[in-house]
């Protein structure tokens, strides 16, 4: 319970650096809205090829040019994510710096880091088109080992970004340092991703759900325009989610970096969540 109270305030200091400098949200925008370009581009012709039917008939033949396919797919995707997750890291920081980033800025800023950020897709889009092969070739138990493996790499890679934005080192160092990290981290990084999620599920998703149901039972007049406001009600939430998050980690691994709280967080917090932990942890 300590830990999530931690969290909540972690997440109160991330929400007034957002207020601060509303811009912020403009990354995840612009990150979705490439990612539906790139979502697009590979759903056309696969419609196309399967007839206009959205899923074929029948098991699919996986052939050398769809797995091709898929890969570039991968990278693309976590191109786009890293790209413009790491020009809001570089935001984020130079905000909790005393300066006052641009969007401008923070594209340029990745831009410097291209060699990297490319570095960094391409490592875990190949992680993740093996994982997706594994779980192909095995049955169900092995499948949930596959989950278990995938749930790992991404805490272990949790603070790889902002290792990557800040320090200007190449992927597999900055994986390295993402694990050390993890060492004093690992249960503010769950736990607030979870916290995150539960959040803005409770005072979001479910009573986004709730009106929706209602509408339902009110009729086709008064469905057509809640299910709009609803749908837009979502996007905010999300983006304003991912944005608190990515300024959450930024939090994270300064404190982990540094030793010390970055402006606009208290220190005690950050203190009590990464106190040194006793031989008895079972890290």
């Amino acid at each position: 319970m300590g830990k999530f109270a931690r969290t909540w305030q972690l997440m109160g200091a991330s929400w007034r650096m957002l207020r601060q400098d509303k811009r912020l949200i403009v990354f995840p925008v612009i990150s979705g809205m490439a990612l539906a370009v790139v979502i697009a581009l590979f759903a056309v012709p696969m419609f196309v090829a399967f007839g206009g039917h959205p899923r074929p008939e029948g098991p699919v033949q996986w052939s050398l040019p769809m797995y091709v396919a898929m890969f570039v797919f991968y990278f693309l995707d976590y191109f786009v994510i890293v790209f413009f997750n790491s020009a809001l890291i570089a935001c984020v920081l130079k905000q909790i710096d005393g300066g006052q980033p641009t969007i401008g800025y923070g594209l340029a800023f990745a831009w410097q880091r291209l060699p990297q950020i490319l570095g960094w897709a391409l490592l875990t889009s190949t992680v993740g088109m093996l994982l997706r092969l594994l779980e192909q070739k095995v049955g169900f138990v092995g499948r949930l080992v596959v989950g278990l493996l995938g749930m790992a790499w991404s805490v272990t890679s949790f603070l790889v970004v902002p290792v990557l934005v800040a320090e200007g080192s190449g992927p597999i160092e900055s994986y390295k340092h993402s694990v050390e990290m993890l060492k004093r981290t690992w249960g503010e990084q769950i736990i607030g991703n979870v916290g995150f999620g539960l959040i803005f599920g409770l005072f979001g998703i479910v009573p986004a759900l709730i009106v929706f149901f209602l509408a339902i039972k009110a009729g086709p007049a008064v469905l057509l325009p809640v299910g709009a406001v609803l749908v837009v009600w979502l996007v905010a939430l999300a983006l304003v989610q991912s944005t608190l998050q990515t300024i959450y980690q930024v939090a994270i691994y300064l404190y982990a970096a540094n030793g010390e709280a970055p402006a606009g967080f208290d220190n005690q917090s950050m203190a009590d969540a990464f106190r040194e932990k006793t031989s008895k942890s079972w890290l």
